[in-house]
């Protein structure tokens, strides 16, 4: 009896232990893995709870030798590739990153787009101390969002030279799609630091490269002469949508790639990153619409277009479809259409996507001419309110939007069948307002800020509000970029309250774009979707367009708030939001030291210099400026004795947004062993050339046309008034120079560039008479 009871009772047990297991299975129909129409579109947040690891990654910082153009250059490698290692974490993780310095300089990595304590922001001195040659630091953080981000260097220029990588942040059942991270990249086989330079001392290198001088030659050609002439008439240079001159755009570090494993019918998701310094990159493909369901690493409605623009530092998750089994081209091509790179999809037949036409820089120019005042500000027109890229004032330099190049002439033109007017402003703008950023060709259908829409209602809770301005400004000839016209180095701290709604509004006063990033925090762009207005850490602003965006302040520390062109950053186009009763950074022990090395990046000095070597003689200039202040000298030396030898040297400071007033004082040497006489001025005044030492003070105004006019006396009384243009464009390399003064002194020339450091010159000087030669650049 007992063992019958033992037995009745084993029975129970294992009848009972097989039912609670049945009671945890899943359904069957919840087994299965969910269909590919319904998961490629749903990004909603994960309600799944993984279980909490750290993941571990360690990062080898390393100089290292690329050759992208048939010339070995060098650069930076993080793991021994370009870009780094693919980093992916699953919502829930703790990342712990092991940043391994091998170089003989500093570096850090910034996590952009990620919310994480401030400690581990990556923000040399103002975030942590930079992280010294040979040396490690640990990178710690939750990951406590999904989406697709990148990291990359923010020291110095290290971005330019390769150092950056994606970061994937999965959800926990992440939709079961083939995906692919492309990091999209510009490479520039000049150092990035001389070629920061060379945009600080307005050499036209990268124009020339590029073929956007914009001259008269080229003006005349196109029939523009008048617009050329209205453009240097409000003072304005040639113009153009990038800054610098790339040798080669890359995908995944490569200028072409091919992914053959897909088939007819198959849905790809693309992380697209733009890791480019400078760039922005035009995306279409071949194999038809591109469906958008991400930014930034925030889901979005799916929305169907033909093409969008992807700024630098932002990121997009796009979804395309493999029609028939060819191959397929997804294209991205530099604004400038300098150049692109490729990712194909599928196999067989290659099927390559339409390429963009050469801008019409001329149509750019009028329009602009139309918008500047002589001030130097913009005249936006009335009515006419522009945001969240709605209105695109560039339409009208696309080919494939206003038809391509009308020719030399007009009756030219028509026998090709290609006369067609130039939009005017008006016209140019009432099209825009009707083809979503699109054109004459309705059937374009173009990204803007305006279609993207959260998936969930992202109204920030209730608080004090506190309400921000800034206006973007800019000087290309000098390449300064600011907010309100300061720098970071020339503006405090902006204090905001934990527990604030901080909401800014942009207004672009300049003639570029700038992509405006927010460190640590996403905020919601005001565009038309109401409670789904949707949530970015970049935001790109046209020139001319005002932008609303607004978020929780809900963090502690510094957060960094800059524009994403590298170029811009470093000259100073930012401002740093620090909480009000924040706790000491443990990482930055010397808040007053750091604080002088964060305003040393805008505040650097840039040199240059140019030395001809003439039959008659050698005259040049050397000058070291930053943003605000320039040392110059200037020399004449003859190579006969009755030519003599003379320099001027001057310091000063450049004055207001556009920064056209700079008052100097200065230093005249005049030395001459054999004329031993005096000289009169137009003024009357005389003076003797033998050995003449003064000390100097005066101004220089640019005038319409780009002439510098000059007035200033010295410590002997006697005044001098002068007019001065350099480097007038005749054609794409020769340049034309030309100044004249009230002590009869005059001179003219050309120079014919060859290479960016080589010119071949002639000029005629009243001292010194006619030379030929050539003049050496820095």
């Amino acid at each position: 009896m007992k063992k019958i009871w033992i037995a009745v009772l084993l029975f129970s047990f294992s009848q009972m232990v097989l039912a609670q297991h049945k009671g945890h299975q899943m359904p069957a129909k919840q087994q299965q893995k969910p269909e590919l129409k319904k998961t490629v579109f749903d990004k909603s947040s994960s309600k799944v709870k993984a279980q909490p690891k750290s993941v571990r990654y360690d990062l080898y910082i390393k100089d290292t030798t690329v050759n992208y153009s048939g010339k070995e250059k060098k650069a930076i490698a993080i793991n021994g590739s370009i870009p780094g290692p693919v980093l992916t974490f699953t919502e829930g993780d703790t990342a712990v990153v092991y940043v391994h310095n091998l170089m003989h300089m500093e570096t850090s990595i910034h996590w952009h787009g990620v919310f994480l304590p401030n400690r581990y922001d990556g923000v040399p001195y103002l975030t942590q101390l930079p992280i010294k040659p040979h040396a490690t630091f640990v990178y710690k953080f939750p990951v406590i969002q999904n989406g697709t981000y990148w990291y990359h260097s923010h020291t110095e220029m290290q971005e330019q030279s390769g150092m950056y990588g994606a970061l994937i942040f999965n959800k926990v059942n992440e939709p079961e799609i083939p995906t692919i991270p492309v990091v999209l990249s510009d490479w520039t086989d000049i150092n990035p630091m001389e070629a920061d330079r060379f945009l600080h001392t307005a050499n036209d290198w990268f124009a020339i490269k590029k073929g956007t001088t914009q001259s008269y030659a080229e003006a005349i050609k196109k029939g523009h002469f008048k617009t050329k002439l209205t453009n240097e008439w409000k003072r304005m240079s040639a113009m153009d949508v990038s800054d610098v001159y790339y040798e080669k755009f890359l995908s995944n570090g490569k200028p072409e790639l091919s992914y053959t494993q897909f088939k007819a019918g198959d849905k790809v998701r693309l992380r697209m990153v733009n890791g480019g310094a400078s760039t922005y990159f035009w995306l279409s493909y071949s194999g038809g619409k591109i469906t958008v369901v991400g930014n930034d690493g925030n889901d979005v409605e799916p929305v169907e277009v033909d093409r969008l623009i992807i700024a630098p530092s932002e990121t997009y998750d796009v979804v395309v479809t493999i029609p028939e089994n060819m191959q397929y081209e997804f294209l991205s091509t530099a604004e400038d259409r300098t150049n692109s790179t490729s990712i194909w999809l599928g196999s067989g037949m290659k099927m390559p996507a339409k390429p963009l036409g050469k801008l019409k820089y001329f149509e750019g120019m009028k329009m602009m001419n139309d918008m500047m005042k002589m001030d130097g500000s913009m005249a936006p027109m009335e009515g006419m309110e522009m945001s969240n890229q709605q209105m695109d004032m560039n339409n009208v330099m696309y080919p494939e939007i206003t038809g391509a190049e009308t020719g030399k002439t007009k009756k030219e033109a028509e026998k090709k069948g290609h006369d067609r007017k130039a939009m005017d402003q008006k016209n140019a703008m009432g099209n825009m307002a009707g083809m979503e950023m699109g054109g004459v060709d309705a059937e374009i259908v173009t990204l803007n800020y305006g279609m993207l829409r959260a998936t969930e209602k992202t109204t920030l809770r209730k608080g004090p509000e506190r309400l921000l301005k800034f206006e973007l400004t800019g000087n290309m000839d000098r390449y300064v970029w600011t907010l309100d016209n300061k720098t970071v180095s020339e503006s405090d701290r902006i204090l905001i309250k934990k527990g604030e709604n901080v909401k800014i509004i942009l207004y672009n006063n300049s003639m570029m774009r700038h992509p405006m990033h927010l460190h640590g925090h996403d905020f919601r762009v005001l565009n038309g979707q109401g409670e789904y207005a949707p949530l970015k850490n970049v935001l790109d602003i046209l020139p001319m367009e005002t932008d609303t965006l607004e978020f929780a302040a809900t963090e502690s520390g510094d957060w960094f708030f800059h524009c994403h062109i590298l170029y811009h950053m470093m000259s100073g186009m930012g401002r740093v939001f620090s909480y009000e009763n924040s706790p000491p950074n443990p990482e930055i022990p010397d808040p007053k030291y750091a604080q002088r090395m964060l305003n040393s990046d805008d505040r650097k000095f840039h040199l240059m210099g140019m030395a001809g070597l003439e039959s008659n003689g050698s005259d040049g200039q050397f000058m070291l400026s930053n943003t605000r202040y320039r040392l110059s000298t200037e020399w004449r030396l003859g190579f006969k004795a009755h030519h003599g030898m003379e320099s001027e040297t001057y310091f000063g400071r450049y004055l207001g947004k556009t920064q056209w007033l700079f008052p100097f004082i200065g230093f005249d040497y005049h030395y001459n062993p054999v004329r031993n006489e005096n000289e009169k001025n137009m003024f009357g005044q005389l003076s003797n050339q033998k050995n003449r030492k003064a000390i100097t003070a005066g101004i220089q105004y640019t005038l319409p046309m780009l002439i510098v006019a000059e007035a200033r006396v010295d410590s002997k009384g006697k005044l001098r008034f002068q007019l001065k243009r350099e480097d007038v464009p005749i054609t794409n390399r020769l340049r034309f120079s030309f100044s004249a003064n009230t002590d009869k002194e005059y001179m003219t020339g050309f120079r014919y560039i060859v290479t960016k450091y080589f010119s071949l010159s002639t000029h005629y000087d009243s001292d010194m008479g006619y030379g030929g030669g050539i003049t050496l650049s820095y």
